[in-house]
């Protein structure tokens, strides 16, 4: 397959994928179910590409869960966003002291 067929058949497919949700649901949508449902998809989205990076982006595991924990109880407790980068950044370096 050469680049040209492998680019034409990438677009028809992203095409589609983003039309055919504006073709097939003209009107809005009402069931309560699917719209919570709908409302959270960005949310679980963002975590799923987020979290396994957090913990990756350490030399240890252990750290990368450290961190994202102490993230998580400083962002519910002050939810500044510089302190919560801060305590991570100190967990992190604790963590790695530690193990």
């Amino acid at each position: 397959m050469n680049t040209w067929t492998s680019l034409i058949l990438m677009i028809v497919v992203i095409y589609s994928v983003r039309m055919l949700p504006m073709i097939l649901l003209r009107r809005s949508i009402t069931n309560t179910w699917l719209r919570s449902f709908l409302y959270y998809v960005p949310y679980v989205t963002l975590a799923v590409m987020t979290f396994p990076a957090i913990i990756r982006a350490t030399e240890s595991p252990v750290a990368g869960v450290a961190a994202l924990l102490v993230g998580l109880v400083t962002a519910w407790v002050s939810g500044d966003l510089f302190t919560v980068a801060v305590s991570c950044c100190a967990a992190v370096i604790l963590t790695g002291l530690f193990i």
